[in-house]
C-alpha cells in the first residue's frame, strides 16, 4: 500500500465549503486503488463552522494529523484589528509553524510516497511547497480554481504574497489538478515554461453514496414552486440583486405571490446585507434565509424542490461551482445566473437541464423567470441528462487520482 501526505485545511469536522468534500471523497476512494491517506489537517478551533457529524464520513483506515493553527481574525485581533502580516498569505499562516515538522516527522517515519496540497488556502500550498524542498517528495498540487487573477486576491499586497507561492509551486510542482478547462489555459499562457502534460483537468462531482435513500419529489399543483439554492452567494461574485429585481417586478405585475411561490437561499453568508435587499424589494415573504444544516439534509431538501438556483460572475467564468454536479444528481430543473461565455454555462449546456440567464441583465432574468416558472407548472422542464452528469462520479476522480498518483512515484522507484 503506497501513501499520500494530503495536506488540507477543509477536512471533517468543518463544515461550508465544498472543498471538503472533494478531499474526504478523494481520500476516502483512493485506497481502493493502493494509496492510503494521510491528512495532515488543522485543529478544529481553526474553522469558523463544524459539524461533528461529518466525522463519520472518515474511514477508519484513514489517518487524520491535526496540527495547531489558529484564525488571525479571530483569535489574535483587537476589536477585529490586527497586523497584517499575521494574515499573509492568509489568516491561517500560523498553521505552517506546526504542521511543517509534524509533516516531517510522518514522512519520514510513515513511508510517504507523495505530498498533495489543496488550494483555496494558500498556506495549505505554502506548507506542500516546504517539505516538498526539504524532503525530496513529489509534490501534487491541487489548485482546483486559480490561485491568482489580474485583480485576485483584491488587496494588492496579498495577490504578491499569492503570486509568489503560486510561482513556487509551478517551478517544483511534479503535477497541478484543476476543475476547469479554461484554468488550465490561463495558467500555460501565464507561465510559458509550463508543461501541459504537467496540467490535469480533475472536476469536482458528487458521491452516488450520499444520494441513496433520498425522497422523490413529486408535483403538488396545490402548492407553491419551491426553488432552493444551497450555498454561500458571494455579493460580488455571485450578486443576487438583479435576481431580486426581477423578483419584484414579477410581484408587482402580480405573476407571482407568496401563494405561488417560495425561494430559500440556505446558508447563503452575509445575510444581514441580503435581508436589507429583500425588505427593500418587498420580497420577505417570498425569499427566506434560512441557516445552515448538515450537508445530507440539504441533499434531501434539494430532492424535493421544484428547481435549484445556480449563481455565478464573469469574474468566476473559468470556475464551476461544485454545487453543479450535485445538482445534476439531484436532477431537477435548474435555474441558472451567470454568463453565457463562461464553464459554467458551457458545462450546463452539456448536461442539460437549465435555463440560462445573464445574472447582470435584470430585463433578461425577467424574461427567464416567467418562461422558467411556467414550464415548471406545466411540468415540462427538461431535466440533467443522468448519462452525462454520471461522469463525475467522485469515486471514479479518486480512481483516476491515483493512477495519477502512480505516474508520478513510478520514477523515484
Amino acid at each position: 500500500m503506497k501513501r499520500i501526505l494530503y495536506i488540507a485545511y477543509h477536512y471533517p469536522p468543518q463544515s461550508g465549503s465544498s472543498g471538503l468534500l472533494r478531499s474526504l471523497k478523494f481520500t476516502r476512494y483512493l485506497i481502493e486503488v493502493g494509496w492510503k491517506s494521510i491528512v495532515l489537517s488543522v485543529n478544529p478551533i481553526a474553522y469558523e463552522r463544524t459539524e461533528p457529524s461529518l466525522l463519520q464520513e472518515v474511514p477508519q483506515d484513514i489517518s487524520v494529523i491535526r496540527s495547531f493553527a489558529l484564525d488571525t481574525r479571530r483569535h489574535l485581533s483587537v476589536k477585529n484589528r490586527y497586523m497584517k502580516w499575521t494574515a499573509l498569505p492568509d489568516r491561517w499562516v500560523s498553521w505552517t509553524l506546526s504542521a511543517v515538522p509534524r509533516g516531517l516527522f510522518t514522512i519520514a517515519t510513515r513511508s510517504v510516497d507523495v505530498i498533495l496540497s489543496t488550494f483555496p488556502i494558500a498556506t495549505a500550498v505554502l506548507i506542500g511547497l516546504i517539505l516538498h524542498r526539504l524532503t525530496g517528495k513529489p509534490w501534487i498540487v491541487d489548485l482546483r480554481d486559480s490561485m491568482t487573477e489580474d485583480d485576485y486576491p483584491r488587496d494588492t499586497e496579498t495577490r504578491e504574497v499569492y503570486r509568489k507561492i503560486e510561482a513556487l509551486a509551478i517551478r517544483h510542482g511534479s503535477l497541478f489538478l484543476f476543475t476547469a478547462n479554461s484554468t488550465i489555459d490561463m495558467y500555460l499562457k501565464r507561465y510559458s515554461d509550463l508543461d501541459a502534460r504537467r496540467c490535469v483537468l480533475l472536476p469536482n462531482g458528487f458521491d452516488e453514496e450520499d444520494f441513496r435513500d433520498l425522497p422523490a419529489w413529486t408535483p403538488n399543483p396545490a402548492a407553491p414552486l419551491r426553488l432552493l439554492h444551497a450555498g454561500l452567494i458571494y455579493p460580488e461574485e455571485r450578486d443576487p440583486r438583479p435576481f431580486f429585481a426581477a423578483l419584484a417586478r414579477l410581484k408587482n405585475e402580480q405573476e407571482i405571490g407568496a401563494q405561488s411561490i417560495q425561494i430559500s437561499l440556505r446558508a447563503s453568508g452575509e445575510e444581514p446585507y441580503y435581508r436589507e435587499l429583500l425588505e427593500a424589494h418587498g420580497l420577505t415573504d417570498i425569499v427566506h434565509l434560512l441557516p445552515p444544516i448538515p450537508y445530507h439534509e440539504v441533499l434531501r431538501e434539494g430532492a424535493v424542490a421544484d428547481a435549484l438556483l445556480l449563481f455565478q460572475g464573469v469574474t468566476c467564468n473559468h470556475q464551476i461551482p461544485a454545487k453543479a454536479y450535485e445538482y445534476f444528481r439531484l436532477r431537477r430543473p435548474i435555474l441558472a445566473l451567470t454568463t453565457h461565455e463562461g464553464d459554467t454555462a458551457a458545462l450546463l449546456r452539456d448536461v442539460g437541464g437549465a435555463i440560462i440567464a445573464n445574472m447582470y441583465d435584470c430585463e433578461e432574468i425577467y424574461r427567464c423567470l416567467l418562461s422558467f416558472l411556467a414550464q415548471l407548472r406545466r411540468g415540462d422542464h427538461p431535466l440533467p441528462d443522468p448519462v452525462k452528469s454520471n461522469r463525475y462520479s467522485r469515486r471514479n476522480q479518486a480512481h483516476e487520482l491515483g493512477a495519477l498518483l502512480d505516474g508520478v512515484v513510478a520514477p523515484q522507484k
